[in-house]
Order: structure tokens, then sequence, then C-alpha cells
């Protein structure tokens, strides 16, 4: 066989850089200068991991106190304010003619306040959230005029005494049922689920960074037992110094990361799981109100709301009782056991205007429903809904509290992680350079 002058090159060029290549990593030198680089890359990249984990799970706290978190309580308010609206307008058209100053100043409220926390949810969001045809801001944004349009026809027909009064009012409520509130309660589902995604974002465990910190630690513990059996020196400055700056950051990781996921289940324990039942129950308050006007507007043809009133009702106490276990302040405690002993009160007194109304007298009912009487339920109703509101604020404190202890855990975290990764890749680079020089 021929072998040709170009076969001749090309296997030189190929056996030549590989078998040098080869040849120096069988030599100390060669093994020094590969754990020099390799500590440098590993160093650097755990570093650079790390860092980046870390200002995520800060961007989750910080997503937690200023975004998810908030608007998941604009969304709660919109549909507090937009069930208490629609009671408030039922109970009202039940005075007859001109209602009180009062009434009329509450329904405003409400409707300002519904629309307050409606702009807040909607400047946070993309505008294609907005305008997207099944987006329940879309639907609150366009029905909420809609909805007011028809309480005030309502009402002024019913100043008039004219009875298309009543067909308005109870539009007016079919549409807060129907598309109003449905949609209230999607934008409070989605903000709670943020909010619980924004809380997994926080307080994972931090596998990785754990991991990479040890392959830092693993393989300067190779390189001085390599150094040491090689050169007879117990010590390499180098080395040594990288190490401890690699164990510090390691710890600094760890304590802050496993500090952030005890702050993080701690929101979740104290706060946001509470804070979800307390929400859920005084939105069953909302609702159980208005079946219990409307029952009276409809004279006669309410009993679906009052089906309605018995099954909300029967939730509302389940809510209650699952609030009563959860609660870890005594002051909660105490908010949950007295809208426990309101929401009886109020079922008492809901159950007298039944029988009054089921009786023929319809104005002794009315007057039970809407009147500021002791023995009347709206006094129970308004008891039970300041209950269920300080308890929400309090559990909702200690949402905040507990978020703003985790991102004062990661305090100057990301810097240190930062400014150790150079120490470590410096140090070891350097120590290993130092033995390096004697085989010049």
């Amino acid at each position: 066989m021929t072998i040709t002058s170009t076969d001749t090159s090309h296997r030189t060029l190929k056996t030549g850089p590989v078998r040098q290549v080869t040849e120096l990593a069988r030599t100390t030198p060669g093994v020094l200068g590969a754990l020099a680089l390799l500590l440098v890359v590993v160093s650097v990249t755990a570093g650079v991991f790390s860092a980046i984990s870390v200002q995520r799970r800060a961007q989750a706290l910080a997503d937690l106190a200023s975004r998810s978190g908030p608007l998941s309580v604009a969304a709660q308010e919109i549909y507090r304010s937009l069930s208490d609206a629609d009671a408030t307008a039922s109970g009202a058209f039940l005075a007859g003619g001109l209602e009180p100053p009062a009434v009329r100043a509450r329904f405003e409220q409400d409707i300002a306040q519904a629309s307050n926390a409606l702009a807040i949810a909607v400047a946070a969001r993309e505008p294609s959230d907005v305008t997207a045809p099944n987006s329940p801001l879309a639907t609150l944004s366009g029905q909420l005029p809609v909805y007011t349009g028809l309480v005030e026809t309502a009402r002024v027909n019913n100043r008039q005494g004219l009875p298309l009064g009543i067909a308005y009012q109870r539009e007016a409520s079919t549409l807060m049922r129907t598309q109003l509130l449905p949609a209230a309660q999607q934008l409070y589902d989605g903000e709670v689920a943020r909010v619980s995604t924004d809380q997994d974002r926080a307080g994972g465990f931090p596998v990785a960074e754990l991991l990479l910190g040890l392959a830092v630690l693993g393989v300067l513990v190779l390189a001085q037992v390599y150094v040491r059996r090689r050169t007879n020196r117990v010590f390499n400055v180098g080395l040594v110094a990288a190490t401890v700056a690699a164990v510090i950051s390691l710890l600094w990781v760890a304590v802050a990361t496993f500090s952030v996921i005890a702050g993080v289940d701690d929101s979740r324990v104290e706060g946001s799981a509470q804070v979800d039942v307390l929400a859920r129950a005084r939105i069953a308050t909302l609702q159980a109100r208005a079946d219990e006007t409307l029952t009276l507007v409809a004279r006669g043809t309410g009993k679906v709301y009052e089906d309605d009133f018995v099954q909300v009702t029967r939730k509302l106490t389940g809510l209650l009782n699952e609030a009563s276990g959860k609660a870890t302040d005594g002051a909660v405690s105490a908010e949950v056991g007295s809208a426990r002993s309101n929401t009886e009160a109020w079922l008492r007194a809901h159950g007298e205007i039944r029988r009054q109304d089921d009786s023929g007298n319809y104005a002794a009912a009315v007057r039970l429903a809407i009147a500021a009487v002791p023995e009347g339920s709206g006094p129970a109703f308004d008891k039970l809904d300041t209950d269920l509101r300080e308890a929400i604020d309090r559990t909702r404190g200690a949402f905040n509290a507990r978020v703003q202890d985790a991102s004062g855990a990661l305090g100057g975290t990301v810097v240190v992680v930062s400014l150790l990764a150079v120490v470590v890749a410096a140090g070891a680079a350097a120590g290993l350079w130092q033995r390096l020089k004697e085989y010049r």
C-alpha cells in the first residue's frame, strides 16, 4: 500500500496536537492547569447561577408584596363592593319612595370602591388582558355602567310609585348575579392562584444551588489532596482561602434560602390560607344578604332566592368552622368566634322575616330586613361583615409581615455570593499558579 505525502501530513496534524495534549495531561503541570481552569469555571458558574436564583426569589417576593398580593386584595374588594351594592340597592328598593340618605350613600360608596379597585386591576394588566372577549376585566368594565343605569332607572320608577321599577331592579340584580359577580369571582380566583404561584417561586427548595455549592467544595478538596500528594505541602494558601470562601457562600445561600422558605410558609399558614377562607366567607355573607332582600323584592315569587340563601348560609357556616380551625392568632380566633355568633343571630332574624312574610305581614318582614332594629337581620349582618373584615385585615397584615421578613432574609445575598465566587476563582487560580511556577 502506498502512503502519499498528503496522508502523512494529515496523520501528523491529527496526532501531533492530540498527543501533545495527552502527554501534557499526564504531567503534574498539566493536571494543575486543568484543575485551575476547572475551579475557575465551576466557581464562576456556581456563583452566577446562585446569584440568578436568589434574584428570582427576590423578584417573586417583590411580586407578592407589590403585585399579586395587592391585586388579590383589589379583586376581593371588587366582589365585596359589588355584592354589597346589590344588597343595598335591593334594600333601598324595599323602603319605597325616596330611600334614606345613608342607604343611598352606602350604595354610591360601594360603586366608587368597586370602580377604584377595578381601575387598579386594569392598570396592572396588559391591554390584551382587558380587551379579550372572555376577560373578567372586560366584563366588569363594560357591564358595571349598565348595572348602575338599571338601578338608577329602578330608583326613579320606585320614587314615582310605578310597578315597572320592580322589573328594572330584578334585571339589575340578574345582571349582577349572572355576569358581574361571576367575573369578579373569576378575577379573584386568578389573583389568588398568582399569589400561590409566587409563593412557590419564592419558597422552592434550593436543590441546584446546594448541589453546585457542594460541587465547588468537592473540586477544591480534590485539588488540595492532589497538590498535597505531589508537593508534600500540607496547606495551599490560595486553595484554603478559596475553600473558606466557598463554605461561606454555601452557608450564606443555605441560611438565606431556608429563611425565605420558612417566611413564605408562614405567609401561607398565617396569611394567605386564612385570608382566602375568610374572603370566601365574606363573599358568601354578602351573597346571602342579597338573597334575603331579593326574596322580599320578588313579592311571593322569590323561592329561588330563599333556596339559594339556605344553601349559601350552610356554606358560610362551614367556612367559618374552617376559618376557626386555621386561625393562628388569638385575635383572629376571637373575631371568627364573634362572626359565628352573629351568623346565628342573623339566621334567627331571617327565620322571623320568613315567618312574617309567609303569614302575609309583608310590612313587618321588610322592617325586620332593612330597619336598624335590634331584632332585625340588618344589624346582625353588619356585625358579621365587620367581624370578617377585621379578621381579613389582620391576617392580611400577617401575610405582608411574613413576606417582608422573607425579603429581608435575602438582603445583600446576591452581592455576597457574587463577590465570594470571585474570591473562590481567584484564590484557586493563585494557589495553583504558585505550584505551576515551580515547574518552569
